[in-house]
């Protein structure tokens, strides 16, 4: 850190001190050379990537019109604000993680359609139709099938005879529809 001073990079450490929420780290330094003291502010500074709409524009990536658009696709569904609040922020958790000073809005939809399809698939398909900009009633129903779709469980190793057996229930002729 170079002295304000006189412009001379040698300053040392005197004093560190961190404020209540640990989100700002206060240093008190001395000048080695003109031995004038100064104070620096040290605080992290991320860096969320610039959003490239689909008409070419840019503009800074803003979470609250993230979260406005999630809500919208929540609205009267049984998901909790800590949900929504936590989707947000994996979202952009991981548009700082890519590191990217660019990002188009496809991109983000993307990610948004993910988060959704964990947290309410109704809300999911709500955002897709938009999102899709369907055009059919066709196109709708291919991602209901989509969804309904059950994901594959994992293969069972074969049971064997004695397992598929002891399986297999007993008819005691008491069956609550035989009367």
């Amino acid at each position: 850190m170079k002295c304000p001073f006189c412009g001379d990079p040698n300053t040392q450490v005197t004093d560190t001190r961190e404020n209540d929420d640990g989100e700002v780290v206060r240093r008190r330094r001395r000048c080695v050379r003109c031995d004038k003291r100064f104070t620096t502010y040290e605080r992290i500074d991320l860096k969320l990537p610039h959003v490239v709409k689909r008409n070419g524009s840019r503009t800074e990536f803003d979470a609250n019109k993230l979260r406005a658009s999630m809500e919208l696709a929540l609205r009267k569904r049984p998901v909790s604000t800590e949900a929504l609040e936590s989707a947000v922020e994996q979202i952009t958790t991981r548009l700082i993680t890519l590191g990217e000073n660019e990002i188009t809005s496809p991109q983000i939809g993307e990610l948004v359609m993910k988060e959704l399809k964990r947290l309410d698939k109704v809300a999911y398909i709500r955002y897709a139709s938009v999102y899709r900009n369907f055009t059919d009633v066709d196109e709708f129903s291919s991602v209901i099938r989509e969804m309904q779709q059950p994901r594959q469980q994992p293969r069972q190793q074969p049971r064997s005879r004695r397992e598929r057996s002891a399986a297999t229930p007993v008819d005691t002729g008491n069956d609550l529809f035989d009367h």
